[in-house]
């Protein structure tokens, strides 16, 4: 296994890599800035904007032109060519501490994105949860009372859809109906024992759940039954989020952080875009969004 600095680009906020049209897209979440990177050289090969702070995104179709947004308490259309950005729904809850976080495109078409609400009191219960955006853009709050969420992804194995709250220090999966409501939840793993919160995540395609420690500079992943099969020290102190990419979607893109607001670091690496090569495991692309835009 090898891990390399993929390009020379630093963000503040390194967040959402998204493997997509043979391109590494990627968001630096507290400049506004989605940005697709050549997956050889790490050379800026798109840069669009939009108002911080980002949360997440996923395209809209196979094409390149449109994406599905997670403002701060809005989803989003951004049409990447001509710039044009409109309102496609807006949660119900509201603070200056509460911002749509981690989100993903499900295989019904449909957008699942979680909040973050920080800087609460020790009692104070989080505003905000779990939702899903539909293709006909009805807006559904599937659960409640997480504190951070990140990650959120599908295992190909079992068709359960995992989400991971920060704050907590925990993964949860879910079994997703056929209405896009969820049930049986259940704690997939505990990850206090490795003294860091799980951030982004990602699935192989043996149902391998990976997930990077944000607070020790590493990656974890995790077989089906939750116990820890792999832990793999990163060079940056706050790895945010992870995806696979590449020709033959062997290859692992982990993102980084400088200075996130709540969390910084000064290393030459910090920010930094990684590419991990040889790990032995391959994972595959997301699906898309269809909404009718």
């Amino acid at each position: 296994m090898e891990i390399q600095r993929l390009g020379n680009l630093k963000t503040a906020l390194g967040e959402c890599p998204v493997w997509h049209g043979a391109r590494l897209w990627l968001m630096d979440c507290r400049q506004g800035l989605i940005l697709a990177l050549d997956p050889d050289t790490g050379l800026v090969t798109a840069r669009h904007e939009a108002p911080p702070p980002l949360g997440s995104f996923a395209f809209n179709g196979d094409g390149l032109d449109g994406i599905v947004l997670a403002l701060k308490e809005e989803i989003a259309a951004l049409n990447l060519r001509t710039g044009q950005l409109r309102t496609l729904a807006r949660i119900e809850a509201s603070s200056p501490h509460l911002r749509l976080n981690d989100g993903i495109s499900l295989a019904d078409g449909s957008f699942v994105v979680g909040t973050m609400h920080v800087f609460r009191a020790p009692d104070e219960p989080p505003l905000g949860g779990l939702y899903r955006l539909d293709t006909r853009l009805h807006l559904h709050k599937l659960d409640e009372g997480l504190g951070i969420v990140n990650g959120p992804c599908v295992n190909p194995i079992d068709g359960r859809l995992h989400v991971a709250d920060s704050a907590a220090r925990v993964i949860y999966s879910y079994a997703i109906a056929s209405d896009g409501t969820l049930a049986d939840k259940q704690v997939f793993v505990r990850t206090e024992g490795l003294d860091s919160g799980p951030d982004g995540c990602a699935f192989d395609t043996e149902g391998g759940l990976w997930t990077a420690l944000v607070r020790t500079g590493a990656l974890a992943r995790f077989d089906m039954e939750g116990r820890l099969t792999h832990r793999i020290e990163l060079p940056v102190a706050h790895p945010s989020a992870l995806c696979f990419g590449g020709s033959e979607m062997a290859d692992l893109f982990v993102t980084s952080i400088s200075d996130s607001g709540r969390l910084s670091a000064s290393g030459p690496l910090d920010g930094a875009v990684l590419k991990a090569t040889g790990l032995g495991f391959r994972g595959f692309a997301r699906p898309v969004c269809r909404m009718p835009l």
